[in-house]
């Protein structure tokens, strides 16, 4: 049985996975940036991207309702790692993108917080894959 801290851990991290999600939805890049730890990475596309490099690769990606599951986490102590499946669907043409988000997590003085965050798309093969290579490319590259 799960104890009170435990169980505040885990709704802590599912707000804030809850706040990546309704903020990358609304284009709310300031909002998207406070889920992170300073030094984290989002990892897709056969790259790792640092923070700064984010609001670029938001940008270049298309528009829509980003759909994410329950995490399954796992707790360590001031960190944790865990999985969140995903469903991405386009506000234009309503196609659909599914995968899941491989995480870790650090509590900060301000609160869980994403340290990393790696992309795997699920294939309509049934592949899984972070996506083509260099399939974003940052501005003046």
């Amino acid at each position: 049985m799960a104890s009170d801290a435990t169980t505040d851990d885990l709704v802590e991290i599912q707000q804030l996975l809850a706040r990546y999600a309704v903020t990358i939805t609304r284009g709310d890049i300031d909002g998207l940036l406070t889920v992170f730890t300073p030094d984290g990475t989002y990892s897709a596309f056969g790259d790792t991207y640092p923070l700064t490099d984010f609001p670029d690769l938001v940008a270049a990606a298309p528009k829509g309702l980003f759909l994410t599951g329950t995490p399954l986490v796992e707790l360590s102590g001031d960190t944790a790692s865990g999985t969140q499946p995903l469903c991405f669907v386009d506000h234009a043409t309503h196609d659909m993108r599914i995968g899941y988000y491989d995480d870790t997590y650090v509590r900060t003085a301000d609160g869980w917080r994403l340290r990393t965050r790696a992309m795997t798309f699920i294939r309509r093969s049934g592949a899984h894959d972070s996506g083509r290579p260099h399939a974003f490319e940052l501005p003046g590259v």
